[in-house]
């Protein structure tokens, strides 16, 4: 009987393209997430573990750079005041805030994959929820006072 599974290698070969893996920052965020979970296992204060999720996540901004910086501090002051009860925590090496330990948003630099845009999501925990269709991720080059205020809406929806 012949062998029907083909690996990603053979079948996108035979498009005559090569599959190369991936890249090496997507392996970094990997590698980054794996640390966060072994971090999260440690012992210790369930207040101790959010303050030092809240300095991990201020320091990954401040590694930042601009514009993603300026833009990763606003969504940070942005989601904090519109959802208190989110607890920031880098995730995959990205600021994002969780409840109950589960991500509701996130903010991607542009640098962190090397994009043009950096974007501003939500995970399935989030309650936006319209109709049959709604977004779940936006871009963002630069933020005005309108698109603050649209994404301190949508945390505070998200959380409702």
């Amino acid at each position: 009987m012949p062998n029907t599974k083909n690996s990603a290698k053979k079948t996108t070969a035979a498009a005559g393209k090569t599959y190369e893996g991936f890249s090496a920052e997507e392996r970094a965020a990997m590698k980054e997430r794996a640390e966060e979970l072994k971090a999260g296992g440690r012992r210790g204060s369930p207040a101790a573990k959010a303050a030092k999720e809240e300095e991990a996540v201020l320091a990954k901004i401040a590694e930042m750079p601009e514009p993603d910086r300026v833009m990763a501090e606003r969504i940070h002051a942005i989601v904090k005041a519109s959802a208190p009860d989110l607890a920031a925590k880098t995730w995959y090496g990205m600021p994002a805030y969780a409840r109950d330990g589960k991500v509701v948003c996130f903010f991607t630099p542009a640098a962190k994959f090397n994009e043009r845009y950096a974007t501003f999501g939500f995970n399935s925990e989030a309650n936006l929820d319209e109709g049959n269709m709604w977004p779940t991720s936006f871009a963002l080059t630069k933020l005005t006072r309108a698109d603050e205020k649209r994404i301190g809406e949508l945390v505070k929806k998200a959380v409702s």
